[in-house]
């Protein structure tokens, strides 16, 4: 196993399992605070996790690669167990994430020419 405490985060060695749990916990606690909320963006994830045209381990691989490209640990934990429910190997999860890390590096290269353009606008440039 991949050990990433070199990374100094300390989401990258925690217990997901209990993460999710406490996290579900503290969900359904908000939930009574703020009922209409909750239910809306369960209904909209509902609605969005219905197959038509994809099934549904392809739309839980695609909720884990906008979980890593938004950092929703949450979603994370989530959408992973989710994923594998689905019948999703860690090859095809791996391969998922790939795509999440290259749109990352992607955005940082559009943005970085965002940068650029800026700089050019200014007068003493």
């Amino acid at each position: 196993m991949l050990s990433l405490e070199f990374l100094g985060d300390t989401a990258t060695t925690q217990d997901w399992n209990a993460y999710r749990d406490a996290l579900l916990d503290r969900v359904g606690e908000y939930a009574k605070q703020s009922p209409d909320v909750v239910r809306g963006l369960t209904t909209m994830d509902g609605a969005a996790a219905k197959t038509g045209h994809l099934d549904a381990k392809t739309h839980e691989l695609i909720a884990l690669a906008v979980a890593v490209t938004t950092r929703c640990d949450g979603c994370i934990s989530v959408h992973t167990k989710k994923a594998v429910e689905h019948g999703a190997t860690r090859g095809e999860i791996a391969e998922a994430l790939d795509v999440a890390i290259a749109l990352n590096a992607g955005a940082a290269l559009v943005y970085s020419a965002r940068v650029l353009e800026a700089h050019a606008q200014l007068p003493a440039a």
